[in-house]
């Protein structure tokens, strides 16, 4: 769908009828749901929220209210689209009428006005035809590589900027929004501050509107700020150290997987002149003269270390005195809470929660998902450990290639779409770092993936996990090359359906991100041997 004016040819038509939402299981779409939400309200319209993992929930749930849809279709003359009636047209019906009418009864004037019927229907269905080839080749072109555009929450938050209803919380959403776009790595690192530079000056604005002195000293008061800050995970709500060795750019530079990389961590900290103590204890108990100048203690020592982004520009927010969280922070609680492997112990549905952990009036929820990312991230660095140290990623050929096995401690947790591709890009940067720094060629073995092949650290990787042990299927997903350079388009959506498709492997693209796929366990052999000759 084209829209050029955003709120007259979208919000103008829905905002007089009932709306029906439905909502990927993604961050991103989440907090672009609470911006709409806070719009309706605002407007009093009436809408019906439906929660969607993939294209076969879309499906259902499209079926279910078809009889309520209204399908608006506008004719644009100038893209050369056909009429809604020329392209639903029942060719058979047309062909029908035709026969019925000329009977060989009819005045040969009338024979001549159905044979000039005939031969006009017969050039519309060809240039539908035509159209149609055409729009073929367009979307092959368009689909062959999988990329991601600006956050759906900041085109959200547009809409509402636009219509005067933009507040401090709509702000804060399309901020989440975008980090989570940074976070799973889907936009290169330009969009991302460029997009951050849009934030930021929005940020001003409403500083400046909500200069009294009474908003900026209640004690439910939300602030919103920019800011340098630390990219080490969650380490505002966990010990110094403990963020350290389960963040990934971290872990991945210091190759924390190994002897020599642990104490490389501990002359890191002897560097900052850091006691153990302190790093081990939670952050919000460290000396406050340590906690003052850390950021500049880490920045200085991580140079050396050879770690120059170790700061990143982001955002955070305080809610009242005491609760200060990171947009990165409400994006690994967000993610976690919708990705855990069931409901919780009071039974509410994962979606629900993890759209709830959005609203300041459910910090609870959020704190609750900060602890299960903890976990998450724990469980990523010990795969990982493990992945390496046991020569689980193997060379394909055109790919590298890791599976898990049911065996993996913690493995259900990465079951789920977006656990496991960014399982599998933090997997594919380490071993990026692993082999762009190990000395000699020995480190993996013969056959498999030498250092000595430095094709290997350009090469994407596909990764596999277990799903249903009942089903025998397995999750698969495939991530472009690590490089400085990279556009972050992603070619395995396609590659994936072509090597289905010559071995007729009973593989299921039910996933919006179209390079996770399901597959059969025991068809994986030749699925694997076909996307080798696919991208040879």
């Amino acid at each position: 769908m084209f829209v050029s004016d955003f709120r007259k040819e979208f919000y103008e038509l829905v905002q007089s009828q009932r709306v029906l939402l439905f909502v990927a299981s993604d961050v991103d779409a989440l907090c672009a749901c609470k911006i709409l939400q806070a719009l309706f309200q605002c407007d009093h319209v009436q809408y019906t929220l439906v929660p969607v993992s993939g294209w076969q929930e879309l499906e259902t749930a499209y079926l279910e209210h078809k009889e309520q849809i209204k399908l608006l279709i506008k004719q644009d003359d100038d893209l050369e689209v056909p009429a809604y009636e020329d392209l639903f047209k029942d060719e058979e019906e047309d062909e029908e009428h035709l026969e019925n009418d000329s009977d060989g009864s009819e005045p040969s004037e009338k024979r001549t006005r159905l044979e000039e019927e005939i031969v006009e229907q017969t050039r519309k269905r060809r240039e539908q035809r035509e159209w149609q080839a055409r729009r073929r080749d367009i979307l092959f072109d368009y689909e062959q590589y999988e990329y991601h555009g600006t956050s759906s929450a900041m085109v959200m938050f547009d809409l509402a900027w636009m219509l005067s209803k933009d507040l401090n919380d709509m702000l804060w959403w399309a901020i989440v929004g975008l980090t989570d776009q940074w976070v799973q790595d889907r936009i290169t690192q330009m969009k991302y501050v460029t997009d951050v530079g849009v934030l930021q000056r929005h940020v001003s604005r409403h500083s400046h509107r909500n200069e009294d002195g009474e908003n900026t000293l209640s004690v439910d008061c939300t602030r919103i700020s920019f800011e340098y800050d630390l990219c080490l995970a969650l380490y505002h709500h966990w010990s110094l150290y403990d963020s350290l060795c389960n963040t990934g750019y971290t872990s991945a530079r210091f190759k924390l997987w190994s002897v020599h990389g642990q104490k490389r961590l501990q002359e890191f900290l002897a560097d900052m002149g850091l006691p153990l103590k302190q790093v081990k204890q939670k952050f919000q108990s460290m000396d406050i003269s340590l906690k003052e100048n850390l950021r500049e203690m880490i920045e200085e020592s991580a140079n050396k270390f050879g770690m120059k982004d170790v700061r990143v520009q982001t955002f955070s927010i305080h809610f009242g005195f005491k609760h200060k969280f990171l947009a990165s922070d409400v994006v690994l609680a967000t993610m976690s809470l919708m990705e855990s492997p069931g409901k919780d112990v009071s039974g509410m549905d994962p979606f629900i929660q993890a759209l709830d952990s959005l609203s300041r009036s459910n910090l609870d929820k959020l704190y609750l998902g900060l602890e299960l990312a903890k976990k998450h991230l724990q469980a990523t660095r010990h795969i990982i450990a493990s992945c390496l140290c046991t020569n689980l990623v193997i060379s394909q050929g055109p790919f590298l290639y890791c599976s898990l096995t049911e065996a993996t401690p913690d493995v259900v947790l990465f079951s789920k779409p977006v656990s496991l591709s960014l399982l599998s890009k933090q997997l594919l940067k380490s071993f990026v770092f692993a082999v762009r720094n190990h000395a000699g060629g020995a480190w993996l073995q013969e056959g498999r993936c030498s250092t000595k092949n430095r094709r290997c650290k350009l090469l994407p990787l596909v990764m596999a996990a277990p799903l249903s042990v009942e089903q025998g299927t397995v999750t698969m997903v495939g991530v472009p090359p690590e490089t400085d350079s990279s556009d972050r388009k992603n070619f395995f959506g396609r590659a994936f359906e072509k090597a289905a498709e010559s071995t007729n492997s009973r593989m299921l693209h039910n996933h919006f991100d179209l390079s996770v796929i399901e597959l059969k366990a025991e068809d994986r052999s030749k699925f694997l041997d076909a996307l080798v000759s696919l991208l040879c």
